[in-house]
């Protein structure tokens, strides 16, 4: 027997199978298939070009930057190496000039 997943929102019991869709009665959220088996919740984050970026990856800024609370700013061009992603608002974790900063990813190009 095919054993039908949980709802991942509401996590109801009570959902089904509808063509290639899941469907919870509870909360009406529908789902395909893959993701009903994909088991790992990724974090995708984007750069200024479209570029899927990843951790570890190399940044470059694409404008000038005030760091807020100073007089602080970071250059268009400076480099990051070995971003993290992070969930959140600024969604990348990194180091720039020896300062450790989050940056969202709209500000940033791939290396």
């Amino acid at each position: 027997m095919n054993s039908i997943p949980n709802c991942p929102i509401c996590q109801s019991e009570h959902t089904y199978h509808d063509g290639t869709l899941y469907i919870c009665p509870e909360c009406a959220h529908e789902w395909d298939e893959q993701a009903a088996t994909s088991t790992e919740d990724e974090l995708q984050v984007k750069d200024s070009n479209g570029n899927l970026l990843a951790d570890g990856d190399d940044i470059i800024l694409i404008k000038d930057l005030k760091l807020k609370g100073s007089s602080t700013v970071i250059k268009k061009g400076a480099k990051a190496k070995g971003i993290r992603l992070v969930e959140g608002d600024h969604e990348i974790d990194c180091k720039v000039d020896g300062m450790k900063i989050m940056l969202k990813a709209c500000f940033v190009k791939k290396a």
